[in-house]
């Protein structure tokens, strides 16, 4: 069984697959193509999955794909717990500009699915976290692209001392909205 949740941004949802636990552990269907359409109505191919582990207060993003190359992707908490964080970078949609946070852990093992157009981006709340990217374009580096993490213009709360925070050089000098070309 999954079960879906849309997000107050246009075409961004969370999904929900059944645990099933018992005295060994837990056990979760993770991904079915069949069922993602059947729930979704969306009739994508990932054709690339990533994974990248993170300590705490590492923050990844926000960062997109442009033009042809825009990802649809599918994220998840392998292990730990992160803040994900989309915001919607389409000129034209009824949310562009807004985003949206939430928690994704290897307890509640919500999925979030991040709609081409989007910025993305994740903090680490626990100790050490595995994140898995399922994506429906392939990476191109030409296409690679990002909007930096704090600027004003979302209104994103991180909810996490920025001193404690982590980033790479790449996120730490992003453009603001402003100076974006998208």
């Amino acid at each position: 069984m999954l079960e879906i949740e849309q997000t107050p941004l246009k075409d961004c949802f969370i999904l929900k697959p059944s645990v099933f636990r018992d005295h060994r552990g837990t056990f979760i269907e993770s991904f079915s193509q069949r069922r993602f359409e059947e729930v979704t109505g969306l009739n994508l191919d990932f054709v690339q999955d990533n994974q990248s582990s993170s300590k705490k207060g590492v923050l990844r993003g926000l960062h997109f794909q442009k033009g042809k190359y825009a990802q649809s992707k599918l994220v998840r908490t392998v292990y730990g717990k992160v803040l994900d964080v989309v915001v919607d970078l389409r000129p034209g949609s009824p949310t562009f500009k807004k985003s949206f946070k939430t928690v994704l852990s290897d307890e509640n093992h919500h999925q979030l699915f991040v709609p081409a157009g989007f910025a993305h981006g994740f903090l680490t709340l626990s100790e050490m976290s595995v994140f898995a990217y399922k994506c429906d374009q392939y990476f191109h580096k030409d296409a690679d692209a990002g909007v930096f993490y704090n600027d004003p213009v979302f209104e994103i709360d991180w909810e996490y001392p920025q001193d404690q925070m982590i980033l790479s050089e790449k996120d730490a000098n992003l453009p603001t909205f402003e100076n974006l070309e998208l």
